[in-house]
């Protein structure tokens, strides 16, 4: 077949890797590198960088002494620079314009936080995280009331939170909240107060189970920042070493191919086409024949049939 049409054309290698399975592959090696590099690193770097600013700030803000509120926040806005500063508050609690927190775990368990608004001496009220109270159940359960004489606290000062997206909504006597958002507490109670907010500290009057000051430790989001871009890194170097391994095998094979085929091609072939009966028979006579001539003698129809 090859004498009569001449030499196959070979099939160029790269061809090989444009079939379904080995683009698929490429292309999501490529989306998931490109995630890697665009979010998931970014996004597991971003925390840990959040972490380490929000440790120095609570470094920075327990090495000092307490203020007093109006010292750090101005006119009841609090700048992100000093969230975590501690501050004092003289003044009263207003249990009646209370709003609980629902759907906050502590360290404990399922739990609900206390929200408090306190009025200061200087006549602004500002929002007062009083702790939280373990709970087993949907419902809210017995918590310590505040004071009802005028007080001094101390807390740390807290940034707001975003506004969540379920509305507040009163129940068995509570007003209950999805966020420590002031502006829309303050809506939902119909109690003005400062835009920020305090969050009591451990000791202090009206105080049920302080929230716990985040621990001075960096967690692991640098590392795992890192993995992802390692893994970004490694998932095409992956598929290149494939794509040389496979090439590499399919060279290897069409070498070892040619070989055997060459091999073949030196070897003598004695085959002999297949007689028909006919043509047996003839060459047999042919032969006998021969053999006559060569004895000298010539044979005749009486020497063959008798006579």
């Amino acid at each position: 077949m090859k004498d009569r049409y001449g030499a196959q054309r070979r099939r160029p290698l790269w061809r090989v890797f444009f079939k379904p399975g080995w683009i698929i592959s490429a292309l999501v090696i490529v989306v998931f590198s490109y995630f890697a590099f665009t979010f998931l690193a970014p996004w597991q770097l971003g925390k840990d960088s959040d972490i380490v600013e929000r440790n120095e700030r609570i470094a920075e803000a327990f090495a000092h002494d307490p203020l007093p509120v109006t010292e750090v926040f101005d006119h009841g806005t609090l700048a992100p620079s000093d969230e975590w500063r501690r501050v004092t508050l003289t003044g009263r609690y207003l249990p009646e314009a209370e709003a609980v927190l629902r759907m906050r775990a502590s360290d404990s368990g399922p739990a609900v936080q206390v929200l408090t608004p306190f009025r200061a001496t200087d006549g602004t009220t500002y929002l007062v995280n009083r702790g939280f109270e373990p709970t087993t159940g949907a419902g809210v359960p017995e918590y310590q009331p505040a004071p009802a004489t005028e007080v001094s606290i101390a807390g740390v000062a807290r940034l707001n939170e975003a506004t969540p997206d379920r509305q507040p909504f009163e129940e068995a006597g509570h007003m209950q909240v999805y966020g420590i958002n002031t502006e829309q507490i303050a809506q939902a109670t119909g109690q003005e107060l400062a835009r920020d907010y305090v969050q009591l500290t451990e000791g202090e009057p009206g105080e049920i189970a302080a929230m716990p000051i985040p621990k001075l430790d960096r967690g692991s989001h640098l590392s795992y920042g890192l993995q992802w871009i390692a893994f970004g890194v490694m998932a095409p170097l992956g598929l290149g070493y494939f794509i040389y391994a496979e090439t590499r095998e399919r060279r290897r094979a069409k070498a070892e191919a040619a070989e055997m085929n060459a091999s073949a091609d030196d070897t003598p072939h004695d085959h002999q086409p297949r007689l028909s009966r006919r043509e047996r028979r003839k060459r047999f006579q042919e032969q006998l024949w021969d053999d006559g001539q060569a004895s000298g003698d010539s044979p005749t129809m009486k020497d063959r049939y008798g006579g």
